[in-house]
């Protein structure tokens, strides 16, 4: 009679464990699965439509809304920008060497004198911005979009020195 007692209390107990257990793991996946996954491991930001000068480096902004935000001489190298929307926004002068940029709307955006030294920039949009000064060298384009910075493409950089024309390979 003890043993089946302890036998029953030691069966009711793991069942309560396993039903605790279960419980507890549908509720952290329910919040995990609340973030899409190509943002769940970004570190939060504390972000300001002010950063100018800001050292952003390495830092990931993937779907991120960044529409007249102001990272004008911000270092953003290596930074992520897959799927943003930077519409209106100013990056004069910001560091963007080794940057990634897929499928990112600069439409109407500042980017004057960035450096934009061997960064991938498929698919991003460019339209209406202001290019002056910007170095593309090496920078990863789509020949129609090379194209079409290339009929916007003057002036010289002011930190590499380099043509805007000449990086973009238009001459």
């Amino acid at each position: 009679m003890i043993k089946s007692n302890s036998s029953l209390f030691i069966r009711q107990t793991l069942t309560l464990i396993l039903v605790f257990g279960i419980i507890l793991f549908n509720f952290v996946g329910i919040s995990w699965a609340k973030r899409p996954p190509e943002i769940r491991n970004q570190q939060d930001l504390d972000l300001q439509q002010d950063m100018h000068g800001q050292d952003l480096s390495g830092n990931e902004f993937v779907k991120f809304n960044l529409i007249g935000f102001d990272f004008s001489e911000s270092n953003l190298q290596g930074a992520v920008f897959n799927n943003s929307k930077l519409n209106n926004s100013t990056l004069k002068g910001a560091n963007l060497t080794d940057a990634l940029a897929y499928a990112t709307d600069f439409s109407n955006a500042d980017l004057s004198n960035v450096n934009f030294t061997n960064a991938l920039l498929m698919e991003s949009v460019f339209e209406g911005a202001k290019i002056d000064g910007a170095d593309f060298t090496d920078a990863v384009l789509s020949r129609i979009q090379q194209k079409d910075l290339c009929k916007i493409a003057n002036g010289v950089n002011t930190t590499t020195g380099e043509s805007t024309e000449y990086s973009l390979g238009c001459v």
